[in-house]
């Protein structure tokens, strides 16, 4: 076996996790539409949560609860974010958690909530415990692809990502799973992301490492640049692999890093991929540049930008958009020195267009790769971007119909 491995969706399994999803009349068209991922043991936890200044109550719960370091289920709710809702917001996102740790049997401060849907209404709670017990009932180790599909709400496919390695003398698995299309900003998206592991490792190092994996993957992506009131990552670690304790100085903790964040940066991707109406997935790096800063923010500028998305989608490789973008920023740099490439193919060089067809070729494929070159320094950044296209109008404008 290879020190890191992918496993198919259909097989997915994390020891000593349970999931479950059940229809429960949230959402308008019927589905799944409440979720729940359950642990055998009280697990370590470790969060990243939304900036935005409106948190939806159970981003609020969730905060407060992390900080204690254990929880055992997360339960989940899709089609209503339950977000600028009042004091019964957070009274809904309290009984929610109530009615799911009375049916586990645990301590209510074990449970995590999460919702994501639309803004400004309130939960129909009284469906969620209805539905909590077939909830809870139909808890299955091969569970967790259920649990994706039922976090969805604009998304066109579940997204899960797998892998094992070794760490502490044992076999320990890594999943994630998420949602998100549209409203992806760093700082988070509007996405929810659970990642499970059956490893034991130390509370600061899960807590260090998560949140390294999260800045170098969902919050180096934009859909369209918007930030969502309900962003919400959680991970669980239970322990049961029982191998030595992963830490910073153990030997295990290379590949558990490595493994962790290559289900976060593949998850990550699948989102901008499933951006709403993306037709493109588009990676923008910027290098040679004095700080890392200054990469982030032309790369973000470049990226943000609704006339480069939109050459994008209209495969035209409009280099006067990507370069114009990039000097729009604050960020000082000669630009005579830049190097604009699609792929490898140059398109801007010594302050002028390259002329030749092998761009548009390019532009013709469902992903590729901008690179920007400063020629002032040695730090890099990259970012996940998509195109914008009509059918993103079309979503966004129909949403609460």
């Amino acid at each position: 076996m290879t020190a890191m491995e992918m496993t198919m969706h259909d097989s997915v399994h994390v020891p000593g996790f349970l999931g479950n999803s059940v229809a429960s009349g949230i959402k308008s068209g019927g589905g799944r539409d409440l979720s729940l991922i359950s642990s055998e043991v009280p697990a370590r936890v470790a969060g990243v949560f939304t900036t935005n200044r409106f948190k939806a109550a159970p981003v609020v719960l969730d905060m407060e609860r992390i900080k204690k370091g254990r929880a055992q289920a997360v339960v989940v709710n899709s089609g209503n974010a339950n977000a600028a809702t009042g004091d019964e917001g957070h009274r809904d996102a309290a009984a929610m958690s109530k009615a799911i740790s009375e049916r586990l049997g645990i301590e209510d401060e074990l449970v995590l909530v999460a919702s994501t849907g639309i803004i400004g209404e309130r939960l129909p709670i009284e469906k969620i415990i209805r539905a909590g017990g077939p909830l809870v009932e139909g808890l299955s180790a091969l569970g967790i692809p259920a649990v994706a599909e039922g976090i969805m709400t604009t998304d066109r496919f579940p997204k899960i990502e797998t892998r094992r390695c070794s760490a502490g003398g044992k076999e320990i698995t890594v999943c994630g799973i998420a949602k998100g299309a549209g409203m992806i900003e760093p700082n988070m998206a509007t996405m929810l992301t659970f990642i499970l592991t059956d490893a034991d490792i130390d509370q600061a190092c899960l807590a260090g490492v998560f949140r390294e994996s999260a800045d170098r993957s969902f919050n180096a992506i934009t859909v369209d640049g918007c930030m969502s009131t309900n962003d919400t990552a959680i991970m669980l670690a239970n322990g049961v692999a029982r191998n030595s304790p992963v830490s910073e100085t153990s030997g295990g903790f290379a590949g558990f890093r490595e493994a962790l964040f290559d289900v976060m940066e593949s998850l990550a991707r699948s989102i901008v991929r499933d951006g709403e109406g993306a037709t493109k997935l588009i990676e923008v790096v910027v290098e040679g540049a004095k700080t890392s800063g200054d990469a982030r923010t032309i790369a973000y500028a470049i990226a943000h930008s609704n006339l480069v998305k939109t050459a994008f989608f209209g495969e035209d490789p409009n280099w006067g958009r990507i370069i114009s973008a990039a000097g729009s920023t604050a960020v000082p740099f000669p630009t005579d020195s830049l190097e604009l490439y699609i792929e490898d193919i140059p398109l801007f060089i010594h302050g002028r267009g390259v002329p030749g067809k092998e761009a548009a070729e390019i532009m013709k494929r469902a992903s590729m790769r901008i690179l920007v070159r400063l020629g002032m320094g040695e730090e890099r950044f990259r970012v996940y971007t998509s195109d914008l296209s009509h059918e993103y109008v079309d979503i966004n404008a129909l949403y609460r119909s």
